[in-house]
Parts: structure tokens; C-alpha cells; sequence
């Protein structure tokens, strides 16, 4: 049996083990790592997309979405199968891990055409959601500041929570507030504030589970509180690491809704 002073010796032994093994992690790291995290090589799914209103109306949107990464860019596509008023709507993204300024593209079928999406568009809401086109790329970490604010839980997981304010002047959030969780590195919770540090939007993952071996969010909701509207985004029938061919990320792919 431990004497009453080993135990003390114990305790301070591990609080300062504990506090130094937090020293090695700052905002900058921890936010790296959320953005490093292993998801496969190619991942695709179904989406169903809910647009809530102030009413509490819904609009049910089906979505197909694919996702492939070479380790130097991470190509996604979304292309939209129902109601009619959007079918045949797609989207791409482009995301490079060098930091430079995602590509993207919208094809809708009432013009025939596809259209880039500019710097200036990318603060526009998509298709009526309430993620913004900015919100659908993947933003790198060093393009922000980031400092560790506190830990703390969110629905029972343990979290880091990382303060993050843009580099740039003119950005269309002032910062966001993150929610990592400690076990696997996922964003559970995100707070967006506007230019005037006005809390705007709220972004939570409802459910998270590993598919293939890869932390997989299957549920997350965005909520602009200044609107009282909400998209939420069911991710389902996810296959990983099936070798998706790279003429699915084209701008023909996104003409032809397949």
C-alpha cells in the first residue's frame, strides 16, 4: 500500500506530465493535424441535404458526392439527383495541400454552361444552404492564426478548442472557434463570427464512426443564427478506397450529372 506522501508524489508527477504533454500542443499544431487526419484515398457516398427555415419548413435535397486525394490536391464533386427545380446541378472543388486558393466550379443546367467560381463569389451561399462555397473547400491551416483557448466538452468528448483569425484583411469571418476532439482529431463543433465579431453561424457533427479504418462525419448540421436557418447534411452508403478514376473530377463530368 502506497504511503500518503508517494501518493502526493504521485499526483504532482502527473500533473506535471500532464501539463508539459500540453505545452507540446499549440493552435497551430492541433488545427495541422485536424487537417492531416487520414480519410483514404478516395471516399463517395450519398448526400441528403435538409434546408430548415424559420418556420421550421423543410427542403429535402439527394445528392451524390465523390472525393479523391493524390496527396497533393483533394478533388470533390457533388452532383445533385433530386427534386427536379436542382437536378443536374453539380458542383467540384479543388483543395491543395501547398495553400493555394481552392478552384471551383458550378455547372447548372438551365444556363448549359460551367461556371468558375471567382474570389469574390466564394463568400455566396450555396444553393440556398447555409455553407457558403468558401465553407465547402478546405481551407489550410497557415492561412490562419491559431491559438489554444482552453479544453473543455462537447456532449461528452474531451476537446481542444482553438481560436483561428485570418491572415488576410477582408476575409468574410473575423474567426472561428473549433472544437477538436482529443481521441481522433475531428472538428465536432465550429463557430463562425462575421467582419464585426458578431456570432453568425454554428457548425456541429452529429455522428462520426470509422469506415475502412478512416474517421468518416456521416452527420452535421450548419445553422445561421442571425437567420434562424439550418442545413443539415446526412452522409450515407460511404464506400472508401474503391479507386475512383480521375476523369470523374472534370468539368465534362459535371455537364454530363455523373
Amino acid at each position: 500500500m502506497k504511503t500518503f506522501s508517494t501518493l502526493i508524489a504521485v499526483l504532482l508527477f502527473s500533473t506535471a506530465f500532464a501539463q508539459n504533454s500540453m505545452a507540446q500542443y499549440t493552435g497551430q499544431k492541433i488545427m495541422e493535424n485536424v487537417y492531416n487526419i487520414p480519410k483514404g484515398n478516395d471516399i463517395q457516398g450519398e448526400l441528403t441535404m435538409t434546408l430548415t427555415n424559420s418556420k421550421g419548413e423543410k427542403r429535402v435535397r439527394k445528392l451524390k458526392q465523390y472525393i479523391k486525394d493524390d496527396g497533393n490536391s483533394e478533388k470533390k464533386i457533388m452532383f445533385f439527383i433530386s427534386p427536379a427545380d436542382v437536378k443536374g446541378t453539380s458542383f467540384m472543388n479543388w483543395s491543395y495541400t501547398s495553400g493555394k486558393d481552392d478552384d471551383q466550379w458550378i455547372f447548372l443546367p438551365a444556363l448549359k454552361r460551367t461556371k468558375r467560381i471567382s474570389s469574390d463569389g466564394k463568400g455566396d451561399y450555396f444553393m440556398g444552404s447555409d455553407f457558403t462555397y468558401d465553407d465547402l473547400g478546405d481551407r489550410h491551416p497557415n492561412e490562419d492564426n491559431h491559438i489554444l483557448l482552453k479544453e473543455e466538452n462537447v456532449n461528452g468528448v474531451a476537446c481542444y478548442v482553438v481560436e483561428s483569425k485570418p491572415k488576410e484583411s477582408g476575409y468574410m469571418y473575423s474567426k472561428t472557434i473549433t472544437w477538436v476532439s482529443k481521441e481522433n482529431l475531428i472538428g465536432v463543433k465550429r463557430e463562425f463570427y462575421d467582419p464585426t465579431g458578431n456570432l453568425l453561424k454554428i457548425l456541429e457533427i452529429g455522428r462520426f464512426e470509422k469506415i475502412s479504418g478512416f474517421w468518416t462525419i456521416l452527420e452535421t448540421e450548419m445553422k445561421n443564427v442571425k437567420k434562424n436557418h439550418s442545413t443539415s447534411m446526412v452522409f450515407s452508403n460511404v464506400k472508401i478506397n474503391t479507386g475512383i478514376d480521375d476523369s470523374r473530377f472534370t468539368e465534362r463530368s459535371m455537364s454530363l450529372g455523373q
